[in-house]
């Protein structure tokens, strides 16, 4: 769906602090970094504690990125907890062909008209809590999140986000690493597009 060859593909996430938003946006400029893309992941947040809302960033290109601010025409939107439909105004600022991955219960479509989008924009929508809660049995939605990405991605297969995964959290004890990795499949397999 994204061609990184001739431009800076930009990222903005909308999560609530705890629920992974920071670090799915760190592993995902992993992941692309370990493909061999010049990448750049932040996150922007003040003193907030959990369940306060906060933003995410990320820049990926095949030559090295200048840009050192914020993003504010992303080309994605990732919409981790999925009352920020509303609340967070998350296609604020967005190209007109923007992707949009959403954690949500709702149909892709339904979500397209929600957010009042052009035709041009696309949805995906991935009822993200349901994986994780059933896999994971709590609310962390960040790896289904991550699994729904290599869609968007296409030059990075889903296998490359569970192997980077499976290493970097190697700490973790077994079951939690297979529920991961589950979690992350099943974000790929369950996407709806829109």
């Amino acid at each position: 769906m994204v061609n990184t060859a001739y431009t800076t593909i930009e990222v903005r996430w909308h999560g609530r602090g705890g629920q992974g938003a920071k670090s799915a946006s760190a592993i995902l400029a992993e992941v692309l970094f370990e493909e061999g893309k010049h990448v750049q992941a932040f996150p922007e947040y003040g003193a907030e504690r959990q369940g306060a809302p906060i933003r995410a960033y990320n820049r990926v290109s095949n030559t090295p990125i200048r840009r050192r601010c914020g993003v504010q025409n992303p080309h994605i939107v990732v919409v981790v907890d999925p009352t920020m439909v509303e609340s967070a105004n998350p296609s604020e600022g967005c190209r007109e062909d923007a992707i949009y991955l959403v954690n949500s219960t709702e149909d892709a479509k339904v979500l397209r008209e929600r957010l009042n989008l052009s035709k041009a924009a696309r949805v995906l929508a991935v009822d993200a809590t349901k994986i994780t809660l059933e896999e994971l049995g709590q609310n962390r939605p960040n790896a289904p999140l991550l699994g729904a990405l290599s869609h968007v991605f296409t030059d990075v297969s889903v296998d490359a986000f569970v192997e980077h995964f499976v290493s970097k959290m190697r700490q973790l004890p077994a079951p939690v690493l297979e529920a991961n990795k589950r979690a992350i499949l099943r974000g790929r397999e369950e996407a709806i597009i829109a």
